[in-house]
């Protein structure tokens, strides 16, 4: 009979699994892809490097995990935001700038998900994750268009050009702050979104 690990076995290795996916977030955040080595995410974890791969059976496959996490959760954040009560074009610009603000709060991550180099299994989730992306503001303005708050477009072009728009002007400010305030490069960046759909402030066209 094959041996199954009891229930508190199972949550102690459960436990154990988060501890260093989030041990490693935060190596990733401060040194990006590059740098994380095995051996400095357990020893943030507090374990031997052979423990890791109680876990994972490769960095890359932790690094996956860590992208998945952290990018999940954006992705979980906006599309809370564009799905809330309210004018489509005043979602979207909000969607942007809470996308916007989270990152400048946490740009090493930010940068790590957006930009920084990385193994070839975290560049294939980085596209996924950003078709992820456009399919929220997709949707959104496909119902701006359908209510008349936007002018006629292709929801699909309009926001794989938001998505990549957003990501190209965030880089720079992540990886290598400039003087300009956050407040500053957020208001710059919705009036460029505003732009973007066709639409001005106030949501008229």
């Amino acid at each position: 009979m094959a041996y199954r690990k009891s229930p508190a076995e199972l949550a102690r290795l459960s436990s154990a699994r988060e501890h260093l996916v989030q041990q490693a977030t935060d190596v990733v955040a401060e040194v990006g892809w590059a740098q994380t080595s095995v051996n400095a995410v357990a020893a943030a974890a507090g374990i031997a490097a052979g423990s890791v791969y109680q876990h994972f059976p490769s960095k890359a496959a932790l690094a996956v995990e860590v992208f998945r996490r952290a990018s999940g959760r954006e992705v979980e954040v906006l599309g809370e935001v564009l799905s809330s009560p309210g004018d489509p074009v005043d979602r979207l610009v909000r969607g942007v700038e809470v996308f916007a603000r989270r990152s400048l709060e946490r740009r090493g991550l930010a940068y790590a998900l957006l930009a920084a180099p990385a193994e070839p299994a975290v560049g294939a989730e980085r596209l996924e994750f950003r078709r992820r992306y456009r399919a929220l503001f997709a949707e959104v303005v496909s119902e701006g268009v359908a209510g008349g708050a936007l002018p006629r477009q292709n929801p699909e072009v309009t926001a794989a050009a938001l998505t990549g728009a957003v990501a190209e002007v965030l880089v720079d400010p992540l990886g290598a702050p400039g003087p300009d305030s956050a407040e500053q490069l957020i208001g710059e960046l919705t009036a460029m979104a505003l732009r973007c759909l066709g639409a001005t402030q106030d949501g008229e066209n």
